[in-house]
């Protein structure tokens, strides 16, 4: 298509990671599809967009053009991380035509693929028009007030009858946070925007002081998620949050889960589909490229997220949880995580060895205190904090080989045979 399709990220109020999504949004785009064009632009006046995607000198045009009628693919420059923007302005001045205008001239602009407006933390003239512009809107909600002001953006869309592009995005919730001894705030708020018939994002951006300090220091660059935070639980939730803007804009990514062209293995590309669902392509540890060397496999029951772990990763796993001492590879280990709230205010790991059999041959529960790369690691393996963990089944392989191996139909049958296997034996020893 040669109009693009258009995200909006709006929220009436501030603090809740509108930019930080919007920005973080345009880099994960365009690394799921290196072929798309994203753009992005915001009518805030910040510059938070051009201090990520600058290169080199400023422009000499800003989006205050694009309000005066200069075409948007005039405007696009290229920046950062192949990611295209349109400079931010400080001489914002509303037009005098209606806030429609800016729909009819980015959706007649030859400007193909994605692009992201961020907006104010006001419904003004500017977030108006960017609603009414999107094809689809992701709205950041952290609070009861969040959710109490996203009822204005939707009557403006309801107005066009397009509330169905509406999304609410669960967005830097403490998870810790409670109402009382039984309900979190993130549940909280999930139940009552869908009792306001919201639709509401299986997705929930944690509060990260990683992500929130690379906004902050001595440079005046904004870094992004995908290259300098990629072991936290942030990481899979904006990828996450990609895929599906992909999945509504029509736009498949080009190989599932993959981050770059090249990167899924020749041989894996011909496999099913459904060997290759939610397949990661990086070590959860530390993060490099699994593929397409020997790992050690390892699968996540609620998420269904499965990948490699490398070799002398696993090892360091393997020595920190005293799981090295076997003489038989063919053991397999689980982990079991009961989140906070069903066992104390910490959640509770326990890891389980198991023979070839499938028989239980040892349980241990691990002290999480002082280890955050092992906290680190199982955010990344089942894509989320462990902070929201409720009842999670993690299985690993202890023998080492190739993907093409280990998700060939007849290997990847016997495996699913020793997952339900365990579970049942977990289950029936009251472990799970």
């Amino acid at each position: 298509m040669n109009r693009p399709f258009v995200v909006t990220i709006a929220s009436e109020k501030g603090g809740v990671g509108k930019t930080t999504i919007a920005t973080n949004l345009a880099v994960y785009l365009k690394a799921l599809r290196e072929d798309l064009p994203v753009t992005i632009a915001s009518f805030d006046n910040h510059f938070s967009v051009d201090q990520m995607f600058a290169l080199g000198p400023r422009p000499k045009n800003s989006v205050a053009d694009l309000l005066v009628g200069d075409s948007s693919d005039e405007l696009a420059v290229l920046g950062q991380y192949g990611v295209q923007y349109i400079a931010s302005s400080r001489q914002m001045q509303a037009p005098s035509h209606s806030p429609g205008w800016l729909s009819q001239q980015l959706h007649a602009a030859v400007l193909p693929g994605i692009l992201i407006l961020d907006t104010r933390p006001i419904l003004d003239w500017f977030t108006e028009a960017a609603l009414l512009a999107a094809d689809l809107v992701l709205v950041p909600v952290k609070d009861r007030a969040s959710l109490v002001n996203a009822d204005a953006l939707r009557q403006v869309l309801t107005a066009v009858e397009h509330s169905d592009r509406l999304w609410l995005l669960p967005s830097l919730v403490d998870s810790r946070a409670r109402l009382n001894a039984e309900v979190r705030v993130h549940e909280f708020l999930v139940y009552a925007a869908r009792e306001r018939d919201y639709q509401v994002l299986d997705i929930c951006i944690s509060k990260s002081p990683k992500v929130e300090s690379l906004s902050s220091g001595f440079s005046s660059s904004i870094r992004p998620v995908l290259t300098h935070a990629r072991n936290t639980a942030v990481h899979g939730q904006l990828k996450q949050l990609a895929e599906f803007a992909l999945s509504r804009s029509g736009v498949k990514s080009r190989h599932g889960s993959g981050f770059r062209s090249g990167m899924m293995p020749a041989d894996l590309t011909e496999m099913s589909v459904g060997h290759r669902r939610r397949l990661v392509l990086e070590c959860p540890l530390c993060c490099r490229l699994s593929l397409p060397d020997a790992g050690h496999f390892y699968f996540d029951l609620r998420s269904r997220r499965r990948g490699f772990i490398h070799p002398d990763c696993f090892e360091q796993i393997s020595d920190d949880l005293n799981l090295g001492d076997t003489d038989d590879p063919d053991h397999l280990f689980a982990l079991t995580i009961e989140g906070q709230g069903l066992v104390a205010p910490e959640c509770r790991l326990t890891a389980h060895m198991f023979d070839s059999e499938g028989s239980l041959i040892d349980s241990e529960e691990v002290d999480l205190s002082g280890r955050q790369f092992l906290v680190d690691l199982l955010s990344m393996i089942t894509g989320r904090s462990l902070d929201v963990a409720y009842r999670e089944f993690i299985l690993v392989d202890r023998v080492a080989q190739n993907a093409a191996a280990q998700l060939a139909d007849s290997a990847y049958r016997h495996f699913s045979l020793r997952r339900r296997q365990i579970a049942r034996e977990l289950r029936d020893a009251g472990l799970f």
